[in-house]
């Protein structure tokens, strides 16, 4: 079974996986540690992670990025119209989802979020595969822990949909502190003080702070606050938005009207960043920009610095917020991690040390670390691999309330009631009791609609509860319903069932000073029997069931989504299949003109030569010709045309090989024979040894030692 964790990152995907001697990060076919989060779209195939970023320049319009910022928007979000600015693929509307549009196999095509990201998971899946050299199934991923029920529940589709099982939804930053705190041996016991630590994790696009308190064998997160609007990204917009004015002025070409001008700005203005965080000033040079113009500029870090300035403002915002949900102080954290890529910037970390007024730590891979987190996870979750047992706590984000259409027969009955709280433990259950003579439905949805992102609605899902019915007419069926939020921080209404108040008998405890008079006056040694007293107790009696309505694809569609996403992964295999047997023919056909001059002309007749030159001839300029765009099977009988006419003449070849191997080793042979004959011959011609005196026959007894009497 494979132990894999996935940090779904919004401009890169890390995977890491777990095994006996530790936590690896893998490599992708290209041996990047991290894979673009990239899904692109051509005339024949999909281009997914590596193979995307290849194409983005010469594919924009059908490349999607920012694949884990759709997961389950709508297009009229607003957060939705500024996701556009950083996708080059026009988004549509698909059912009530947003979804790009792309020119696929030669057609217009649509697909939804869901589906984008399950394409991109199988490379993820594939990737991993390649690397454990086993069917990889069950995985733990990295989610944002600002991400409601809706964008959560799409995530677990598109991993059920790419042949994936989510064994846990993990916040980024409670990953992060799994995988700081389940190596550490000096964590303080249950009855210490905890030892406090801030995460702070600043990605491509986001900022999330954590407090946690560890101790031994377990993790608490007290509070959690974040910035979604606050990442690496806004900090390469701040830099294009700058060099788009200083080229404008200075060459006279608007990049913002050309795409590809503005990509290879971005990814210019990226590497400069890096560059920044460790110098003082970078050149930007770009060949051609746009309209034939090369361009050049320099940056220095403070410059830099005053260009961001309004997002620096704004870092110490979810520091305040994590800490007051944490009801702690500054003082009362003892270490401070950094994650993230975009804390390598020197004036984001010179303002979060100022804010905490003691050193960063930065003993976790800023890159890696959240997933090595959910590799961690998957391996305590794995029932076939043994690690220390670590125990999480997370929270939830929003407080989540359920609404009911009020009794008829209860008139002053509430009609909605706040189950978890903001900052309620998670995972968690709690029971609601209803009184009802009938089926009755209930609705989940977030008390605070302002917290949410953007224009996400609040709706959670819909719960019909059935074969409710009274005893009678004035009677009420009491009603038990089990909510929870499971460990993906997905709320359902798992169970329900019926329970009836019974009378039965239990024995009255004694108080503890008239059992002492008892005992003293028994004197029979019979022992008395208990008082007893009648109480109602609630008993179950039934189940109830339940269908719930939530923002989870149902069944059919998700098995429609699953046979197209397999038969597109069919089809791209088909044409690297394709492209790899072209590959191999054209290699063939080079190698045997090599040969046929060099080391097989002596194993070949004139004739021979002319024959197998002419069908190389000819199939090259059918390769280059008719033969550029062909099946796989066309391919395979090229070459083997080829190899009717080239085989022998190999075979020649190697046979002459073989025979002069075999003569080769036929000599050495005879040598270590002779060899083995004359040491023997040696051996029999030398004196026999001195036989050598037995031991026994050369020790004697030692002389007894005087015995003295001493007074």
């Amino acid at each position: 079974m494979s132990v894999v964790g996935v940090d779904f990152g919004t401009l890169n995907t890390v995977i890491a996986v777990a095994r006996n001697r530790g936590v690896d990060v893998i490599t992708n076919e290209v041996s990047n540690r991290a894979t673009p989060s990239l899904v692109g779209f051509g005339p024949k195939a999909r281009y997914l992670g590596e193979a995307a970023k290849t194409q983005e320049i010469s594919n924009l319009k059908n490349t999607v990025g920012s694949l884990k910022r759709l997961a389950g928007r709508a297009l009229s979000d607003p957060d939705v119209a500024k996701e556009q600015n950083h996708i080059s693929a026009p988004l549509v509307d698909i059912n009530g989802q947003v979804g790009a549009e792309v020119t696929y196999l030669g057609k217009k095509e649509q697909f939804t979020a869901t589906q984008l990201i399950s394409m991109f998971l199988g490379r993820v899946k594939a990737t991993a595969a390649a690397e454990l050299k086993l069917p990889v199934k069950e995985i733990v991923m990295s989610v944002p822990a600002w991400f409601t029920d809706v964008q959560r529940r799409c995530l677990m589709d598109a991993a059920e949909i790419a042949g994936l099982q989510l064994l846990r939804l993990m916040n980024d930053t409670t990953a992060a502190a799994l995988g700081w705190g389940i190596t550490k041996l000096d964590l303080p016991t249950a009855d210490e003080k905890p030892r406090r630590v801030a995460f702070v994790d600043i990605g491509h696009s986001d900022y999330t702070c954590s407090i946690v308190e560890f101790r031994k064998g377990e993790l608490t997160v007290k509070g959690t606050a974040y910035d979604r609007d606050f990442g690496g990204r806004d900090f390469d917009t701040a830099l294009v938005d700058h060099f788009a004015a200083e080229f404008k002025e200075k060459y006279k070409i608007d990049i913002k009207t050309n795409p590809k001008a503005m990509v290879r700005v971005a990814a210019g203005a990226e590497k400069l960043k890096k560059i920044l965080s460790a110098n003082q000033q970078a050149p930007l040079n770009i060949e051609s920009l746009m309209n034939d113009v090369d361009v050049q500029s320099v940056l220095k870090r403070e410059e830099l610095e005053a260009l961001v300035e309004p997002l620096l403002k704004r870092a110490y915002l979810p520091l305040e917020e994590a800490l007051a949900q944490a009801k702690l102080k500054v003082e009362d954290i003892d270490t401070i991690e950094v994650v993230g890529g975009c804390t390598r910037v020197p004036a984001l970390k010179e303002r979060i040390q100022n804010f905490f007024g003691k050193q960063l730590s930065f003993t976790i891979n800023q890159d890696e670390g959240v997933a090595r987190g959910c590799a961690f996870s998957c391996a305590i979750l794995s029932p076939v691999f043994r690690v220390r047992d670590f125990t999480i706590h997370d929270i939830v984000p929003y407080p989540i309330e359920f609404n009911w259409e009020k009794s008829e027969d209860i008139p002053d009955e509430d009609t909605s009631l706040t189950v978890f709280n903001k900052g309620n433990v998670m995972p968690s259950t709690k029971i609601l009791t209803f009184y009802r003579k009938q089926n009755f439905d209930i609705e989940a949805r977030y008390a605070k609609p302002e917290d949410l992102p953007g224009a996400v609605k609040p709706w959670i899902g819909r719960f019909s509860v059935k074969n409710v019915k009274a005893d009678s007419k004035d009677d009420f069926m009491i009603c038990k319903l089990k909510a929870r939020i499971n460990l993906h921080g997905i709320l359902n209404v798992e169970q329900g069932y019926f329970v009836e108040d019974v009378e039965v008998e239990e024995p009255i405890p004694e108080d503890k000073d008239e059992k002492k008079d008892a005992d003293a006056m028994d004197t029979d040694g019979e022992p008395k029997a208990p008082k007893m007293r009648k109480v109602k107790k609630q008993v179950r009696k039934g189940d109830l069931p339940i269908s719930a309505g939530t923002a989870s694809l149902d069944p059919e569609t998700k098995a429609l989504a699953a046979e197209r996403e397999n038969n597109m992964f069919m089809e791209d295999k088909l044409v690297a299949d394709t492209d790899e047997k072209k590959n191999e023919l054209e290699t063939y056909i080079y190698e045997m003109r090599n040969n046929i001059d060099d080391r097989y002309a002596e194993f070949a007749s004139d004739a021979e030569k002319e024959k197998l030159k002419a069908r190389l001839e000819q199939v090259e300029d059918w390769l280059y010709d008719e033969g550029e765009d062909t099946t796989k099977a066309v391919y395979i009988a090229k070459y083997d045309d080829i190899r009717s006419l080239a085989g022998p003449i190999a075979q020649r070849y190697f046979d002459k090989l073989e025979e002069e191997r075999q003569v080769a080793q036929a000599k050495l042979d005879a040598e270590l024979a002779a060899k083995r004959e004359a040491s023997e011959a040696a051996k029999k011609t030398e004196k026999p040894a001195e036989e050598p005196v037995s031991k026994e026959e050369d020790m004697t007894d030692a002389d007894t030692p005087a015995v003295e009497d001493v007074e």
